[in-house]
């Protein structure tokens, strides 16, 4: 950790992380709240030549994480009561969903504004217009026939789900195609087929909302790898997959065991600095430059603030249960 230590708070569900997790979730979100003018759609949001990966894409993906921690924490807590506030400021910039429609007339035949309003869509923030173009375009030739890897038509299916639209694929015959679905050669992973593998578990699990759709033999098979995949990912300090794998191994059937995450939120909150970022790599071995710009490591604070909010919420199950009574 550098400099002073924003980590504070008391361990959830007796979970000898807790405080860790919590402090670490707690910390990104406010580094998030405090530069949230960098997730701002600009003037060029609805351009021809605009850059999708540095306007809709951190936005969307800042509405997708405040709905997970809105659905896995207290109400009432810090955790819960920043990520309103984010999301309302997500749903805002969108103009309450108008802009996305208009980016969708624009470009009819794009899947990505329906896989953003689909996260608003999850946390009941519904644009009524948006939906019925939605529901045409949907029910095209051209939107059925877009050739997509299978990992990404499984994130396309859950967002249809999401957005009340008709299921037009097998997603067991999808999953079957992807790099984790064929159990390919634990060996073979590596960094690209290890977001492949985060991302069919996070449109499979619906983002951790749906604990027991990951199938028993891929379960088994995580639970056995994910330690040493996580092991090969500190060692080389890629933050950003480290907290996307811990991210799955909280949302298996069987919750995460302490001995595989403590050491991780450890390794995480030592990497986090002092405004709370989290890069999305650090110098390694190698001595690599680092990236401290908000493009460097804003995806990965969010994926912290993720993971963490979804281990807390498999520790503390019951009371949330309770609480949501």
């Amino acid at each position: 950790m550098t400099g002073d230590s924003p980590h504070r708070g008391t361990p959830h569900g007796g979970a000898p992380y807790g405080g860790t997790a919590h402090a670490l979730a707690v910390a990104a979100l406010e580094w998030v709240a405090r530069n949230r003018d960098g997730f701002r759609l600009g003037e060029d949001a609805l351009a021809p030549d605009g850059d999708v990966n540095r306007s809709w894409k951190p936005l969307g993906e800042l509405a997708q994480i405040c709905v997970t921690v809105l659905h896995g924490s207290h109400p009432g807590g810090e955790l819960h009561q920043r990520a309103g506030e984010l999301m309302d400021f997500a749903w805002r910039s969108t103009g309450d969903g108008a802009l996305l429609m208009e980016l969708q007339r624009l470009e009819p035949a794009s899947t990505y504004p329906l896989e953003i309003y689909a996260a608003f869509a999850s946390a009941g923030l519904r644009h009524p217009g948006y939906e019925d173009a939605a529901a045409v375009l949907a029910r095209t030739r051209g939107w059925r026939l877009t050739e997509q890897q299978p990992n990404r038509r499984l994130g396309i299916l859950n967002s249809e789900r999401r957005c009340g639209l008709p299921a037009r694929d097998d997603p067991s015959a999808l999953l079957r195609r992807t790099w984790l679905g064929g159990l390919a050669e634990p060996w073979t992973f590596e960094r690209t087929t290890g977001y492949a593998l985060t991302h069919t578990v996070f449109h499979l699990t619906d983002w951790g909302h749906d604990t027991g759709a990951v199938p028993d033999d891929l379960a088994d098979h995580l639970e056995n790898w994910l330690p040493a995949w996580l092991d090969g990912c500190l060692e080389d300090q890629q933050w950003d997959l480290a907290c996307e794998l811990i991210a799955v191994a909280a949302v298996l059937p069987r919750p995460p065991a302490p001995a595989l995450v403590a050491p991780v939120f450890a390794e995480l909150a030592a990497a986090q600095d002092a405004s709370g970022a989290l890069p999305e790599i650090g110098p390694g071995r190698a001595g690599r430059a680092v990236r401290s710009d908000f493009a460097g490591v804003y995806h990965s604070t969010l994926m912290a603030a993720f993971a963490a909010s979804l281990v807390l919420a498999r520790a503390d199950g019951p009371a949330l249960k309770e609480a949501a009574r």
